[in-house]
């Protein structure tokens, strides 16, 4: 059976589409078969991986709401091998609305994760919008594990405990399977005093393993979904690259 990850944080800005495709194109990479699920309505990670909105008719709200939508029949391949995307559009955003309405609200995904689908992938990485509202918690509860993005910066770290409180309670309420993967520091600039002070901070939290591989601030992997692919496809000998290598290494050996 596949693996379901949650990329998740409330804060916006932190890399959490940017973790999303570049984990799941190293994966990928890796000889996985990876699905990205879009679950953020602004679909950045829809459009990072290369597909054009105006050519998405169904997408994942149409299968959050509809019952005889079934999630595979909005998978679509991408640019890059083994790499899939369950795509999003704004449409999402009114479908979180009319979930709130429903029967079961926080089991939607879930339920759609058949095991037609979980078993056709080895990794299923869902990009979470950011808030912690209904669709985040659909995201937690579908899932088996969560990585959580944090900025090496001052205020990142505050938002970072709403989290953990919510995965708490999601853990005992509604998913014990759920497990935090690791915090993953992003955006790190080990030029200045506050970067390094803030990744000392990280890994001082105590309750939750901080993944060894950091995100540095780079230039590529802002260019890359200009080209529809994860930063491995568009500049493989770059520094990001293989710190997504290291990260997909890190996710893999956490579920063995």
């Amino acid at each position: 059976m596949g693996t379901v990850i949650a990329v998740a944080n409330q804060k916006g800005g932190v890399g959490k589409t940017t973790c999303t495709i570049n984990l799941g194109g190293a994966l990928a990479s890796l000889g996985h078969r990876v699905l990205c699920l879009d679950l953020d309505p602004q679909a950045n990670l829809t459009v990072g991986l290369g597909i054009d909105l105006n050519t998405v008719d169904k997408n994942i709200a149409n299968v959050l709401i509809d019952p005889d939508i079934k999630l595979t029949s909005i998978i679509r391949p991408t640019k890059t091998k083994n790499l899939d995307v369950a795509p999003a559009t704004l449409e999402l955003s009114s479908a979180e609305v009319e979930l709130f309405n429903a029967i079961g609200r926080e089991m939607a995904l879930r339920d759609k994760l058949s095991q037609d689908v979980v078993q056709r992938y080895a990794y299923v990485l869902i990009d979470c919008p950011p808030t912690l509202g209904l669709l985040t918690l659909n995201a937690l509860v579908a899932a088996n594990g969560v990585i959580i993005p944090v900025q090496t910066q001052y205020y990142a770290l505050k938002g970072v405990a709403a989290l953990l409180k919510i995965i708490k309670t999601v853990q005992s309420r509604l998913n014990p399977k759920l497990k935090v993967l690791g915090l993953l520091p992003t955006f790190y600039d080990s030029r200045t005093i506050l970067g390094r002070d803030m990744l000392d901070s990280l890994r001082e939290l105590g309750d939750h393993q901080v993944f060894e591989t950091v995100i540095r601030q780079s230039v590529k992997i802002g260019e890359a979904p200009t080209a529809g692919v994860p930063i491995g496809v568009y500049e493989p000998r770059s520094d990001a690259a293989k710190s997504f290598a290291d990260l997909a290494r890190e996710v893999i050996g956490a579920h063995k």
